[in-house]
């Protein structure tokens, strides 16, 4: 069970590992204290009066630990949480859209729905299973009218398989479960112990008075059955992530405030079921559009949050935004992905408010509508992030879906923002960290610069043994690269003691540093909805 969150303090006794003696500290009773340091103090979720357009603030950004363990997962650039000083430059980077785009296309009898034939992700899911070495995404087919199922051996090409579970004119479907439907959200719970519930749906759809979620288990993602609950009341494009730094289900239900429109509202449970149940008024304001989401030149329409799906990657989650940009006459919704990041998994970091993942303004493109994201947000894959997303062809002259379709967009590994040096070189130094490893890896991309990195104390003093001159100098573009000193086979020295690490970069970027257990460079993050290699929710391989 987890402790309660009452404001009371009490004195106890805490040793900093690596410090010369134990030191009396003032520490919260029933605070939550998570992998990266950060603690969760007073009730939380946070109590939030009204939502405004002004940024969510980020409390572990303006006081971070004063040491930050980093067992878990790849540590990413994307804010300054892990950053003491540093004269590299940020960038941050945005999905490119495949060339095979659209992926997968309407095609069978039960998706030709009239002038808006459909087979998209509309949240929904495309995970990895690790146990069957396959690809698998759950779509919407037809419009609001199923949700079907298709693999696929590459995440590339897929195939829409003949099921038993809806029988149509004599002939097997894909179609896994049919009737009315809003969003879906399909999540594989690989931490799951009943195998009958190893797949989880959660479906969004008109109930007796109100709209609401339905929420129904299945061994193969196949055969889900009866519905197991029925959700408090939430508006229609309600959806639902897992959270495996905090063991708890989030609802992200979609909600409405005066003045800001659609918004998300947050409701946790550590069990699904439970978790369903809420009553109206007990979910709590959680985050909208803000003022720095820039209005369409065409539209001049404050921006709206119509949904908002989410994924722990490595050491964080992020949150795919789907920001409303407003209704045109003559066009679907030019609905389109924006990026934030989140270590304490309520509080949004949003520095670049461009389109993540864009909707496209050529008429006849296959996502020139409503970019929408997929549940599981994305997949590992190689050197490469998936992100697959539906895009709506539209009609033009009319706010009509038309064609609806899914494709793909990707990143680089852990590339969501990187620190950049040109010819003069630059330095980045970390706060004080933490770990238990004793193998440093970086993913870098410098095949024409150079990287060294040292290591320093507490104190900030250059430790003998893993000094600027003594790093083997590294000129490589790798998502994966071990460092190493001469003389120094690895940092067990210095291993569970609070050390700094100085960057040294010229002509290239890096995006991401972690201290793996093994020569691997398994970093045991979090690797979205998987990806083939594999065998669980974390990266416990790393390179063979």
């Amino acid at each position: 069970m987890r402790q309660s969150t009452c404001p009371c303090w009490i004195w106890s006794v805490v040793v900093v590992m690596g410090a010369p003696a134990a030191a009396l500290v003032e520490e919260p009773r029933g605070s939550e204290a998570l992998h990266n340091g950060i603690r969760l103090l007073g009730p939380w979720p946070p109590r939030t009066a009204a939502l405004s357009r002004e940024p969510m603030k980020v409390p572990y950004l303006d006081a971070p630990p004063a040491v930050i363990p980093i067992d878990v997962g790849r540590q990413l650039f994307v804010d300054d949480f892990l950053i003491e000083s540093a004269s590299l430059k940020r960038a941050y980077h945005r999905a490119m859209y495949h060339p095979a785009a659209p992926l997968l296309k309407p095609d069978q009898p039960w998706e030709m729905t009239g002038r808006d034939p459909c087979a998209m992700v509309f949240s929904d899911g495309v995970w990895f299973d690790p146990q069957d070495k396959l690809f698998k995404m759950w779509y919407m087919g037809g419009i609001v009218r199923a949700t079907c199922y298709a693999t696929s051996k590459d995440g590339i090409h897929w195939h829409k398989p003949e099921l038993d579970v809806v029988i149509r004119d004599g002939k097997r479907t894909n179609i896994v479960q049919e009737g009315f439907r809003d969003s879906v959200t399909v999540w594989l719970d690989l931490e799951e112990k009943d195998p009958n519930r190893r797949y989880k749906l959660f479906r969004s759809h008109r109930q007796e008075q109100q709209w609401g979620l339905s929420l129904y288990f299945s061994p193969d993602g196949i055969h889900f059955g009866e519905a197991m609950t029925a959700s408090g009341p939430c508006g229609d494009r309600t959806t639902v992530f897992y959270n495996p730094f905090r063991k708890v289900w989030v609802y992200s239900i979609r909600a409405d405030a005066r003045g800001l429109g659609r918004v998300r509202s947050y409701w946790e449970n550590a069990d699904a079921l439970a978790g369903a149940r809420w009553k109206r008024g007990e979910p709590l304001p959680w985050v909208g559009a803000d003022k720095f989401d820039p209005e369409r030149d065409d539209l001049k329409t404050p921006c709206q949050l119509y949904n908002l799906d989410c994924v722990a990657y490595e050491s964080l989650l992020i949150g795919l935004f789907a920001l409303w940009r407003g209704q045109p006459r003559d066009r679907a919704k030019p609905n389109e992905l924006c990026i934030g990041y989140s270590r304490d998994g309520f509080h949004w970091h949003r520095p670049d408010h461009r389109p993540f993942i864009p909707v496209s303004e050529n008429h006849g493109d296959w996502n020139w509508g409503n970019v929408q994201s997929a549940g599981g947000g994305c997949l590992v894959v190689g050197n490469q992030l998936y992100f697959y997303v539906s895009g709506r062809a539209g009609v033009k002259g009319s706010p009509a879906s038309g064609v609806c379709t899914t494709g793909l967009a990707v990143l680089r590994r852990d590339g969501f923002a990187s620190m950049d040096a040109g010819l003069t070189e630059g330095t980045l130094t970390t706060r004080p960290v933490i770990f238990r490893g004793k193998y440093l890896f970086v993913n870098v991309d410098a095949p024409q610069g150079e990287l060294r990195i040292e290591v320093l104390d507490k104190d900030g003093r250059v430790i003998r043994a893993f000094t600027k001159d003594n790093c083997v100098p590294v000129r490589a573009d790798r998502t994966l690269q071990a460092i190493r000193w001469q003389g120094a086979n690895d940092l067990a020295d210095v291993a569970s003691k609070p050390v700094k690490f100085r960057f040294h970069l010229k002509n290239g970027r890096i995006y991401a540093f972690w201290v793996s257990p093994t020569q691997t460079g398994a970093s045991h993050g979090y690797v979205g909805a998987g990806g083939p290699g594999f065998t669980g929710p974390t990266d416990t391989v790393g390179s063979p």
